[in-house]
């Protein structure tokens, strides 16, 4: 039969809520056995157990990379603002886990540099691909819930970083013995990789088994979806969150510590170690907050979706809007009130952790299966060139370019006014999830109810190599 066959071709790709869930009752009063293996190629029980291990790997990812902000490292080793939002935190957004046991025992900044540098490559890998296991294992609400479990790990994973990097440094003395904990997790993390992490059939799940789609090239994957709408600008949304998480992963502790110092309660560092009190409650914090950020973030959009189609990018804009005050607010009164500080940055994390799932799921059911690596590959390398890679960067860039004197007070004075980008960031944020809610619907539906072209490119090997042809020349 050709591909261009009407009947084949007019079928909707994705499946029903009850399809890829499980076994149905069909009355015949047949045995069935305990446990049916899904149209993914993966039982349930251990779809559940990948689902886990992802989880525990993207928890050591996220705590590793924080391990060094839960320091002050400024003072002893003579950084400047710029340098120690350059050099610690912009290189390893680009590479993550390789050579990282070689980054535990150099003592000059500039081999820490490099091989923290180095490191980043294993988490770019795995941040694209696990969710899209992820999808490739659950539907519906199932998947919702898996994700929000896996994108749990991002915020705890990092406050469990901040407790780390502190508490390992004040009892060794170094802080170089707060960078050996997570490789030796790492490798728990490789075995269980190897033996428990089941590849399933990609779209599988999804699919009827009368339609499939084919790979297409990447040019065309990337063409596809900058013509997606929700797509584009959610990933704009996204990217100011990773913009203000990663402004306040790296100089929260550091502005707590500065404005601790300005008002007297503590005495400046000159050598190491220094006082890691404000990264060990602001670690406690980020859990905390990532923890009730995300379940609300799913729970609310659940209950909203009853009501609205639009319920995901309307949560996402709420969270960012809600979050830029209690921000503004935090950094304001950091002078005034410790306890008010505190807990206007436990409201404002709040409020932006109740984006990580939700986003997550609107890229699942807005992209096709066969594109959803490219979709998620491209979202991280944006969200991170433009989020998290630059924000740390650019305030450390205008708090010394505002500091006017070497002094206790403009170091706080400086970070207090740059920080305070961050409120601004996220209501630009919030728009573009408002815009995006103007799309999700059309988009969905066009992704639910995808139809190759017959004249769409497809990846036929060719004697090793990979040729692109049309679908009409193909027969099944």
């Amino acid at each position: 039969m050709s591909l261009t066959d009407v009947s084949a071709d007019t079928t909707p790709f994705f499946s029903d809520d009850n399809e890829g869930e499980g076994p149905t009752d069909n009355g015949v009063g047949s045995p069935q056995p305990e446990e049916e293996e899904s149209a993914s190629g993966v039982s349930d029980r251990r779809a559940k157990v990948i689902v886990v291990v992802l989880c525990y790997i993207n928890l050591l990812n996220y705590m590793d990379r924080f391990t060094v902000a839960g320091n002050q490292l400024s003072p002893t080793l003579n950084l400047s603002d710029f340098a120690n939002a350059y050099g610690l935190n912009l290189y390893f957004i680009f590479e993550y886990n390789f050579i990282q046991i070689l980054s535990l025992f150099f003592k000059h900044f500039w081999a820490l540099l490099l091989t923290r540098g180095l490191v980043g490559v294993g988490e770019a890998s795995y941040s694209t691909i696990a969710p899209t296991i992820i999808a490739d294992l659950f539907v519906k609400e199932m998947r919702t819930n898996m994700l929000s479990i896996f994108y749990f790990a991002i915020p705890v994973g990092s406050g469990l970083g901040y407790i780390v990097g502190s508490k390992v440094n004040d009892v060794a003395g170094d802080w170089h013995w707060a960078l050996r904990v997570t490789p030796s997790l790492g490798l728990v993390a490789v075995i269980l990789l190897f033996f428990v992490v089941q590849e399933p059939k990609r779209g599988a799940i999804e699919a009827r088994p009368e339609h499939t789609l084919h790979r297409t090239s990447w040019m065309t994957d990337i063409k596809a979806l900058c013509r997606n709408p929700s797509f584009v600008l959610s990933t704009f949304g996204f990217t100011t969150v990773a913009f203000v998480t990663g402004s306040l992963a790296l100089w929260a502790p550091a502005f707590l510590f500065r404005a601790g110092v300005f008002t007297g309660e503590k005495q400046p560092c000159l050598k190491a170690p220094c006082d890691n009190s404000d990264s060990v409650l602001f670690g406690i914090i980020t859990v905390v907050t990532g923890i009730l950020g995300v379940t609300s973030g799913v729970q609310v959009s659940k209950k909203l979706r009853t009501r609205t189609p639009r319920a995901d990018p309307l949560v996402c804009a709420a969270g960012l809007l809600l979050a830029a005050p209690f921000l503004y607010l935090s950094i304001m009164f950091a002078q005034a009130s410790t306890v008010a500080t505190y807990v206007f940055i436990f409201l404002g994390e709040t409020f932006l952790s109740m984006n990580w799932a939700v986003v997550a799921d609107i890229l699942l059911y807005v992209v096709i299966p066969t594109r959803r690596s490219t979709a998620e590959a491209f979202q991280i390398v944006l969200s991170h060139l433009l989020g998290d890679a630059v924000s740390p960067y650019l305030i450390g860039v205008v708090s010394d370019s505002i500091k006017k004197s070497d002094s206790y007070m403009w170091d706080f004075r400086s970070l207090q006014m740059s920080l305070l980008l961050c409120s601004f960031v996220a209501v630009v944020g919030g728009a573009f999830f408002l815009a995006t809610a103007l799309f999700i619907e059309k988009d969905r539906h066009l992704a639910e109810n995808y139809v190759p072209s017959d004249d769409a490119p497809i990846i036929v090997p060719k004697r090793g190599r990979s040729t692109k042809v049309s679908v009409s020349s193909v027969l099944i």
